[in-house]
């Protein structure tokens, strides 16, 4: 398979259980699978600053119910999520695309090679064997795979990814915000906030900017390279 949306390998709804956000995962056991990793990514809207991706294999005898969707945490308790992974005998890969990347191959493909170098970054003896993807499009890697849309929610691995892309990616941002303090990342991580907007058309862009999203390409001068950048229109 290419990129396309990824079509089903088999029908998760059969085999999840109300409650249980590892289900999915105990039945892959079942069939044979041993490294059975969920994958995530964070950072597709921002206007500044790299996309995340993170890639977990959870010891089968964890607490699995600690790993929520990281969207419905606040800071304090992802950043309490991300020690207790930290601390666990989990296998955890994270990929990083910069917006340099993201203006070339644009955002869905930045998004999706973050995600492949997050699962080959995973430790282990090789990859992972089979991934379950927020999502409905596959990883670019040669590896068995299940989309899964609102996958952070279905899946305790998937969840421990989010939680894993987007307390590295708010870092990243943190220290950016000390060599840029103009665009207040620290408090924006660079979403499109009215207060980020006013400074990137106050300051112009910096080189964490994604200069073909709109809201950055207007303060772009259109000459030399950048005048040759695609314009990215949506996230998808």
């Amino acid at each position: 398979m290419g990129l396309d949306q990824c079509p089903s390998l088999f029908c998760p709804e059969t085999f999840e259980r109300p409650g249980d956000t590892y289900s999915l995962e105990r039945h892959l056991a079942g069939l044979g699978y041993c490294r059975i990793a969920g994958v995530d990514e964070a950072g597709r809207g921002p206007l500044a600053g790299p996309v995340v991706a993170g890639c977990v294999i959870l010891p089968e005898n964890c607490d699995h119910s600690l790993f929520k969707d990281s969207k419905k945490l606040t800071a304090r308790q992802r950043d309490e999520s991300f020690g207790i992974l930290m601390e666990l005998d989990a296998a955890i890969g994270v990929g990083i695309c910069s917006p340099r990347k993201i203006e070339e191959i644009n955002i869905l493909q930045a998004s999706l090679l973050a995600m492949k170098r997050a699962a080959q970054d995973c430790p282990g003896s090789g990859l992972p064997d089979f991934l379950l993807v927020d999502g409905t499009f596959q990883v670019p890697l040669a590896l068995p795979q299940q989309c899964l849309t609102k996958g952070e929610s279905r899946s305790a691995s998937i969840a421990a990814a989010s939680i894993i892309a987007k307390v590295t990616r708010d870092r990243i941002m943190a220290r950016a915000h000390r060599k840029y303090p103009q665009y207040n990342f620290i408090a924006n991580q660079g979403y499109p906030t009215r207060e980020h907007r006013l400074a990137i058309a106050e300051h112009g862009p910096c080189d964490l900017h994604r200069r073909t999203f709109k809201g950055v390409r207007e303060f772009c001068p259109r000459q030399g390279d950048s005048a040759a950048l695609p314009d990215q229109q949506s996230l998808w």
